[in-house]
């Protein structure tokens, strides 16, 4: 039986992410990335693409390239289309598509100065796409869209349903941390987590819409001591309760449905906005496969990895092609190279045991690897997302 259930959710996981744009906004704070990573004018960075916001955002420290890699054309497809908006629109046309989320403009300057820009899979995924953008009543917005946009709906039109809708913005208003724990643990916590949404979010179609594989979770509660749901109602009363939400700008897009020109990612502010323009943001590249497949025809060495949480899940269902992964990182890191990467769980213990060929023998790859363990946990306690385990700071020392 626990076969067949994990095969149905594998299915089902896997249906949402080979056939939907699965994230339209990234999930991870870039403001500790970029902290740790310490960009400069002579690194090279992959990463997973996402939705291509911490790409543009790891671009303003000035790296030689940012190589933004996803098995799924649609999240490049995404990233692409904000490149073309940035050489292609002013800033307040950019703003409204991606900061607020929707504009009737949309489809005359697609059409019209963006679509040109565009490789061919991207033209062809946002031809029939266009309805993303367009407002046709006051609340559309792209955020509502993809997978996770739709899970955000649902979770709006519960906060409505459950009475807090109000209550939860006015926690972006707050004037101190004071304040937002009075207004969570009086006004929003009781009404918020009802048994109904603690059974929903077990779900394995919320954690598909979510891009969780039940891989991921089995590891996140086999290593944190706690159901799922409950992991997600610590997470939410760190992020109101412990950390100041003013510039909060994922909470605030999945409980307003668009971000505000002074909470929003790093690459909407005005300022940052012309610095890609002038040629930032033309440091950026995307490319469609798997990261293994780039690191192995792609020339050169690169001295910054960001992996997101993906090897939570294929430690778990592929770990023979988690093993081919890092062994094309070692091949590929130069000395001193930094990585990052996150998981679900409180602990990783997948990646160390790997084994690799490296300088004509075999080894680990926690021989290869030094952890900054410190930095990394004072890291993860500041985390405006907080829907992480655990956060990892490695240095290839070899």
């Amino acid at each position: 039986m626990k076969a067949a259930t994990h095969w149905a959710t594998e299915r089902l996981f896997n249906f949402v992410h080979s056939n939907c744009l699965v994230y339209n906004t990234c999930w991870e704070d870039p403001r500790l990335d970029r902290e740790v990573m310490e960009l400069g004018p002579e690194d090279e960075v992959v990463l997973i693409t996402s939705a291509g916001c911490n790409a543009l955002d790891y671009a303003l420290d000035g790296p030689s390239k940012v190589y933004a890699v996803d098995m799924n054309f649609r999240q490049n497809a995404l990233l692409e289309l904000k490149l073309a908006g940035i050489r292609e629109l002013d800033y307040e046309q950019f703003f409204s598509i991606f900061g607020e989320g929707s504009t009737p403009h949309f489809s005359e300057w697609y059409r019209d100065r963006l679509r040109w820009h565009l490789s061919i899979k991207a033209r062809f995924y946002w031809d029939k796409h266009l309805h993303f953008f367009g407002a046709k009543k006051n609340n559309d917005s792209f955020y509502l869209r993809g997978t996770t946009g739709f899970f955000a709906k649902m979770m709006m039109r519960y906060f409505r349903l459950a009475g807090v809708y109000e209550e939860i913005q006015s926690l972006f208003s707050a004037g101190s941390l004071k304040e937002q724990q009075e207004i969570y643990r009086t006004q929003i916590r009781e009404k918020l987590w009802r048994p109904s949404i603690k059974h929903a979010l077990r779900s394995d179609l919320a954690l598909s819409l979510l891009g969780v594989p039940a891989a991921q979770k089995e590891h996140l509660e086999r290593t944190c001591g706690q159901d799922i749901a409950s992991f997600m109602e610590d997470c939410v009363e760190t992020v109101c309760t412990r950390l100041p939400i003013s510039d909060n700008y994922f909470w605030r897009l999945y409980s307003f449905g668009r971000y505000s020109p002074d909470c929003c990612p790093e690459y909407l502010r005005q300022t940052q906005f012309l610095r890609l323009k002038n040629g930032l943001a033309d440091r950026i590249e995307t490319h469609t496969g798997s990261l293994t497949e780039f690191l192995r025809h792609h020339p050169g060495q690169f001295s910054r990895f960001v992996l997101l949480d993906h090897m939570d899940w294929m430690s778990h269902r592929h770990p023979q092609a988690l093993g081919e992964e890092w062994q094309a990182i070692v091949d590929r890191a130069i000395t001193g190279a930094r990585l990052i990467w996150r998981s679900g769980g409180f602990e990783v213990d997948y990646v160390d045991p790997l084994r690799v060929r490296h300088k004509g023998s075999e080894t680990c790859v926690g021989e290869l690897l030094r952890y900054d363990s410190a930095r990394a946990a004072d890291c993860h306690k500041r985390d405006r997302v907080h829907t992480y385990g655990s956060f990892y700071l490695a240095y290839f020392a070899a």
